[in-house]
């Protein structure tokens, strides 16, 4: 069983870092930092490695100080933990912590893992990250506390639309019971994650619908988020999260697209999908991946050119 392998690697080990993918969302930080308090209580030296600094609407989680961004190089780790994470290059700069470990472990739930790591527990049916690391918690002996219980309720909450997305299971539901038995204030989270708006966001949201495209008969919406808007009204990276559903919620759009400008030539795409269309497999075709009704890719050239490649490939599901 993969999982006591892992317990094994983990229970050998003395220095463990744990990595979630770039631009990490709430499954990706809750997940880690769940894991991170959890190993600490073992007395492990745990770092939780992270690209950029935790978006603000993720800052009340518990476990912050067991994370840091990637600057220079760290020691040698033994055992690094991907969390997450679909393919090496969503580990960005610090994919040379994972490269330089002896012992890598790739913990994930997205059907386009290329299993990169020397063990992968890859487990498609889960809704969230989050659920995985709560069943190697409780598979270790550790007694969940409020902080982990916390973290992993976020990381469940946020990948499941709270609860509202096809990947909602009825072990969803039992293990978010447990968490709620052990301290999480579900509403507190949930005005602090769904409920709370920046000022810029909102005047985000009005910019990315005065320019949103309906194509296909209604069936596709397109977004398109520039550098400039976002200079424009004070928004930042993180106020792009979650825009992409602004198109899929209209009435008879089965796909919707945020294209987001990142730089001259370089476009990072999200794709969200109604009821039918796997958006993880358009997202494959571009060294992206994710899963079958979210997904995302990066690419790099004309944005004309893009775009028509997208609707191209859309209009083949449709």
């Amino acid at each position: 069983m993969v999982e006591n392998r892992i317990i094994k690697l983990i229970n050998e080990a003395e220095r463990i870092a744990i990595l979630p993918h770039v631009s990490a969302d709430g499954d990706a930080l809750g997940s880690s930092l769940a894991l991170a308090i959890a190993l600490r209580t073992m007395d492990k030296v745990v770092t939780v490695y992270l690209e950029e600094e935790i978006p603000s609407i993720y800052s009340f989680l518990p476990g912050r100080e067991s994370a840091q961004v990637y600057g220079e190089k760290p020691d040698k780790y033994e055992l690094v933990l991907a969390l997450d994470t679909g393919d090496l290059e969503r580990l960005g700069r610090r994919i040379a912590i994972f490269e330089e470990a002896d012992k890598t472990v790739n913990i994930d739930h997205h059907t386009t893992n290329t299993e990169f790591a020397r063990l992968n527990l890859v487990k498609v049916s889960s809704s969230a990250v989050g659920e995985i690391i709560y069943q190697l918690i409780k598979m270790m002996g550790i007694a969940l506390d409020k902080d982990m219980a916390t973290c992993l309720y976020v990381a469940i909450a946020t990948d499941t639309g709270g609860f509202r997305y096809s990947n909602t299971t009825p072990i969803t539901h039992q293990i978010s019971a447990d968490l709620i038995n052990n301290g999480v204030d579900v509403a507190n989270i949930s005005q602090l994650v769904f409920e709370t708006t920046s000022l810029p966001k909102v005047k985000l949201m009005g910019k990315a619908i005065d320019n949103m495209e309906l194509l296909e008969n209604g069936k596709l919406a397109f977004i398109y988020i520039t550098d400039e808007m976002l200079k424009s009204i004070g928004a930042v990276e993180e106020d792009c999260d979650g825009l992409v559903n602004i198109g899929r919620n209209i009435e008879g759009v089965e796909v919707s697209i945020l294209i987001r400008q990142r730089g001259d030539d370089e476009y990072k795409i999200n794709f969200r999908s109604k009821s039918y269309v796997d958006v993880s497999s358009i997202a494959n075709r571009h060294s992206g991946g994710g899963h079958v009704r979210a997904a995302g890719c990066t690419v790099k050239g004309d944005i004309n050119e893009i775009k028509n490649a997208l609707i191209k490939e859309i209009r083949e599901v449709l």
